[in-house]
């Protein structure tokens, strides 16, 4: 059976067939440093709804150069670097990046807000008719950890 969302490399599998219980566009300066892009489209999912098959193969980094010391961490592929997901050593949430960690993009849903905008960016507000926030949608609610 596939699942709804896979993700990963060859080596480690990255699957779900869960929702997001959140996605947005991000503009915060940590993904722009760490991808690249200019906005980048991040899904969180609960924990414990994103299974990984070869967890031994993963080496984590962390995720913000800022705080090393902060909750979420890059996990790679030890055998050919691929980027697999953001994990949350607190066991709150594991995070997709679509168009970087292997998945299809076009198959999760778009995102439904802007997220970490503000107006120090340099460039104007979204103007897609998509709420834009200074951080997570108001209503967010971050789930327990372990």
């Amino acid at each position: 059976m596939m699942s709804k969302y896979a993700g990963g490399c060859a080596h480690v599998h990255v699957t779900t067939d869960a929702e997001p219980i959140d996605n947005h566009e991000c503009h915060c300066n940590v993904c722009k440093a760490v991808t690249g892009q200019h906005t980048t489209h991040v899904a969180f999912f609960n924990h414990g709804d994103v299974k990984v098959d070869h967890p031994e193969k993963i080496k984590r980094v962390p995720f913000n150069a800022q705080n090393p010391n902060g909750p979420l961490e890059i996990c790679l592929c030890t055998d050919c670097g691929a980027v697999l997901m953001l994990d949350d050593k607190v066991g709150r949430i594991r995070v997709a990046v679509p168009n970087v960690m292997g998945y299809d993009d076009a198959a999760f849903p778009k995102a439904t807000y802007h997220a970490f905008w503000d107006e120090t960016k340099g460039y104007p507000a979204p103007q897609d008719g998509r709420p834009v926030f200074g951080g997570l949608r108001p209503e967010f609610v971050w789930p327990a950890g372990h």
